[in-house]
């Protein structure tokens, strides 16, 4: 069999996934493209140009969910990174019941984030709840958390992190796991100790896990809508809309046309971000 006969044969196995992948993936991307440039229902749809973008873009509340946007992604973004890194040094150092304390902080990943969010409202509630009841026993009155508008967005950000630290953590063991541990031996018969192996050491080896953390969770913020909409459903106010929930609100009021330009305006917004985000990171990634 000639090299052309093998490498068009080879292609056939690539067939199956090429499919799946166009019809599931490329086709509705591209389908969600011509649509937001319609007004369009179940049956039927007008093509109306790009009078979905312009009404997009003069929703009062556009302003305030793309700031909110930012904020939760980068507040969420920031501490993952911070707790995780210093999670994973912890929880590969030699200290007892190792695993058992790494399955603890896995287990909050496995829940679901509806019943996550439900709970946290519901112990976060500012007369009975468990986190004011706890503060009232100390002789300290507690906030509103989801009802405050200072305090609600960095409150939702704050049960993010708890749930998605696993996660980070997690990449985190992984990537530290993979340090060799030559260089510490070396750093301890220099003189080192547990403080400038950190610094000197796991920190910048650990860069590929941490540049991993960082996009993982910059986008999952940019993206995140099921945790939001089980404690707060953007309130009080917009205080806590994203720009998801603004699209979610868009298809609840039936204008399917302009929250699919939403979806796209969104689609795009973290593309911007993203891309430029992962270039810059792995540029000056460190090789072992």
């Amino acid at each position: 069999m000639t090299k052309t006969k093998m490498r068009t044969y080879s292609y056939f196995f690539l067939l199956p996934a090429g499919i799946i992948y166009f019809v599931f993936y490329l086709l509705p991307t591209i389908l969600s493209f011509f649509f937001s440039m319609t007004r369009w229902t179940l049956t039927k749809w007008t093509y109306i140009g790009f009078e979905n973008y312009a009404t997009f873009f003069s929703e009062t509340s556009l302003s305030i969910g793309f700031r909110n946007t930012l904020v939760y992604a980068v507040v969420t973004c920031g501490l993952k990174v911070v707790l995780g890194l210093l999670l994973g040094a912890f929880l590969t150092s030699r200290i007892l019941f190792k695993n058992y304390l790494r399955s603890v902080i896995f287990f909050p990943t496995l829940l679901s984030t509806i019943a996550v969010g439900i709970a946290f409202s519901t112990m976060m509630h500012p007369s009975h709840g468990m986190f004011n009841t706890v503060l009232a026993s100390l002789g300290i009155t507690g906030p509103d958390w989801l009802g405050n508008t200072k305090i609600a967005l960095l409150s939702v950000a704050m049960v993010d992190v708890w749930k998605g630290v696993g996660v980070a953590t997690v990449i985190y063991i992984a990537g530290i796991s993979a340090i060799p541990q030559e260089y510490y031996e070396a750093l301890k018969i220099d003189g080192g100790n547990n403080y400038s192996a950190f610094w000197n050491i796991t920190l910048p080896l650990s860069r590929p896990a941490m540049n991993s953390v960082i996009i993982l969770a910059f986008i999952g913020g940019l993206r995140s809508f099921d945790l939001i909409w089980a404690m707060t459903k953007g309130g009080p106010g917009f205080t806590t809309d994203l720009i998801a929930s603004i699209i979610y609100k868009q298809y609840q009021a039936g204008f399917y046309g302009l929250a699919t330009a939403g979806n796209v305006i969104l689609f795009i917004a973290v593309s911007v971000l993203a891309f430029p985000l992962y270039k810059f990171l792995t540029k000056s990634e460190v090789n072992l």
